[in-house]
Order: structure tokens, then sequence, then C-alpha cells
């Protein structure tokens, strides 16, 4: 009961109601369809203050039959089990809210774009990759979210040296998987050793914001070039003959320090090179926002220098797949369930993520 009081103090509950009524006031203009996307940004607006408040009134809801079952239970009219089923519901309600409410930046209920890069050691890294995108997709068709894969380059002999995925159509995308930022390590018995020795592999994972029209991103065309180049892998005779892949090169300025680098997007994705062409600028709009945000990360972290530093770039998880143990190095959080998070189930590892490092409260406001 006090962590549902807690929550509608957090939300806001009864200020949302308010701006609920107002913003559902707005839909009901004679013009409002006049101006399409206009219109579809306000019924977004309302979903989502929508969203809180059904998920509160199911909390609230759920911590009120728990109270009730109690009672009844004292004057034995129901059983302790059915206290507990109760008591589980309620729970469960309140830590997904909770989580919710932990994604609140801009960024979280927008799709995003992954990237992943084996490491050094060849075929066993490489191994490493490929399961590890296989990973994240059951991840994403458990989550109802589409992965469209943009680039990928095949492993020399097993696996994969990379791939570019978009994932895309459920619900905070990149709210839950910028979690996943950072260098993924592997210890097993490699199957491609003869010996049967333990190997270590690492790949790395890149989560960034998948920009779309609303968001405003600012391409400098003076700093930008193209190639084309012929698509390789299946696809018959076309694939050869047409020049459908591009290779987009952006010169990125750092804000900052003035160093110059060179941004390369390579995108397969279609035959048609123009929709490819569309898509990498959409991609180097998202890395460019990506790294804007970023920025504003480190300066945010600087300020609250006292509190536990989040590394992007480092070693974030090792699956000791001998050991059956997963491990996450920054919260600690652990499972033995080796196999079902090989097939997507991260769930564990987000939330701690995300209950460890939530926003401060001025990026809330």
């Amino acid at each position: 009961m006090e962590r549902t009081d807690a929550l509608h103090h957090y939300l806001n509950i009864d200020q949302k109601k308010v701006e609920f009524e107002e913003e559902q006031l707005r839909t009901q203009a004679p013009d409002f369809w006049d101006d399409v996307d206009r219109a579809q940004e306000q019924m977004k607006k309302v979903k989502a203050i929508e969203k809180w408040l059904n998920g509160y009134k199911e909390v609230r809801q759920c911590a009120d039959e728990l109270q009730l079952a109690f009672d009844f239970y004292k004057d034995e009219m129901v059983t302790e089990e059915e206290v507990d089923a109760d008591y589980a519901k309620a729970v469960k309600a309140i830590e997904d809210l909770e989580l919710m409410n932990m994604l609140r930046q801009k960024e979280d209920p927008m799709d995003c774009v992954m990237k992943i890069n084996s490491g050094a050691g060849g075929t066993e890294s490489q191994d490493w990759a490929q399961m590890l995108m296989r990973m994240y997709m059951r991840w994403a068709e458990a989550h109802g979210h589409k992965v469209t894969i943009s680039d990928l380059q095949e492993g020399d002999e097993a696996g994969i040296k990379s791939v570019t995925m978009e994932i895309e159509g459920g619900e905070y995308a990149y709210g839950f998987l910028k979690s996943e930022n950072g260098v993924h390590r592997l210890v097993r018995v490699s199957p491609f050793n003869a010996q049967g020795k333990r190997m270590t592999s690492f790949a790395s994972v890149f989560v960034s914001p998948l920009v779309d029209d609303t968001i405003e991103v600012y391409v400098d065309p003076a700093k930008l070039s193209w190639d084309t180049f012929r698509s390789s892998g299946a696809g018959g005779q076309n694939v050869n003959k047409v020049e459908s892949g591009v290779r987009l090169r952006y010169w990125y300025t750092d804000p900052d320090t003035g160093e110059e680098e060179e941004i390369l997007i390579e995108n397969t994705e279609t035959r048609d090179q123009p929709k490819n062409r569309a898509k990498a600028l959409l991609l180097l709009k998202s890395q460019l926002y990506d790294r804007a945000m970023k920025k504003r990360l480190e300066a945010q972290a600087k300020i609250e220098a006292g509190k536990k530093k989040i590394e992007w770039g480092s070693q974030i998880r090792s699956y000791v797949f001998d050991d059956r143990r997963v491990k996450d190095h920054r919260t600690n959080y652990q499972t033995t369930d080796v196999d079902g998070v090989m097939d997507g189930k991260i769930d564990g590892f987000i939330k701690a993520y995300l209950m460890e490092f939530p926003v401060n409260d001025d990026e809330q406001q």
C-alpha cells in the first residue's frame, strides 16, 4: 500500500488526470484532422498519458483487492493461497509501473538501432557475435518488436563479423536495450578448438535511438559523401549486376575537442538504391543524435560525480557456460539460466540496470 501511494505521488497522478482531459479536448476540435501529422502526434500524446493512468489504476485495484483479501482471510473467508496469489499479482503490477517510471527520458520510447561487432579472436568471437544477435532477436520477438537487418557482414568460417539491426514497432525499445551498451564476454569450451580448451571471446554492442521525422538532427551536406557497391549474398543474378548497396561517409567534428572522426555506414537492406540511401541517412541521424545525447549524459554524470559511474564502453556482462552463470558487472545481478538468457530472457538484467541507474529528478522534470 505504501509503494502504491508512493507511485501516486511520483507519477503526479492527479496532475496527469487534468492533463489527460485537456489534451483529449484538443482532439475534439473540428479542424483537428486538417494537419494529419500534428493530429497523430497529439493522439500519441493522449495515449502516453492514458497509459500512465491505466497503469496506476491497475496497481491501485490490485493493492485494494489484496487489502480486501487480507481482511477476508482474518475472518476465514478466503485461503492463505488466495491471499498469496493476490499479493504476487499486486507486486508484479507495482514493479512493472516502477520500472516504467525509470524510463522517463525523451529517447526511451523510441525504436532503436543495435550494432554488434565481434572482437579479436576470429571464428570464436564471430560465432559469439551471432549468438548475441540471436539472443536480441528472440528478446525483440517476445516483446512485440519487428527486427530489420540493414547490414550484415558474414564471418570467415562461421558466425558474423558485424550486424546492424533496427528494432521497431514495440514499446520502449531504446529505453530497455540501452542497458546492453558495452562489451559482452563469453567463456566456454570452444567447439572450434580440437583440444577442447576453455576460450574467452568478446563482442561489443552499441545501441542508439532510431530517430524519426519528429526529431530535428542537422546533417552538414558538405561533410557527407556516398559510394555505391554491389550487394553480396543470396539473391540471384541481380545482386551482382546492380550497385544497390550504399556506403555513407560523414566527417563528424566533436563540439568539445574539435577532433574529427569519420562515421561510416553501409546499407544493403533492399535492392533499391534510393531506399538504401534514405535508410543510411536515417541511421546517420540516429548516430548523431546518440552522440549529442551521450554528451548530455556525460555532463550530467560529472555533476553527479558522487554517484556510481556508468561506463559506456566497458565490459558489462560475462556469460560463463561451464559454470552455468551469467553475471552483470554493473549491477551484480546474475542467473544460472544460461539457456534462457541465450534464448532472449534478459529482462532481469535490464530491470536491474534501470533500477540502479535511474534518471535524476531534473531529467524527470
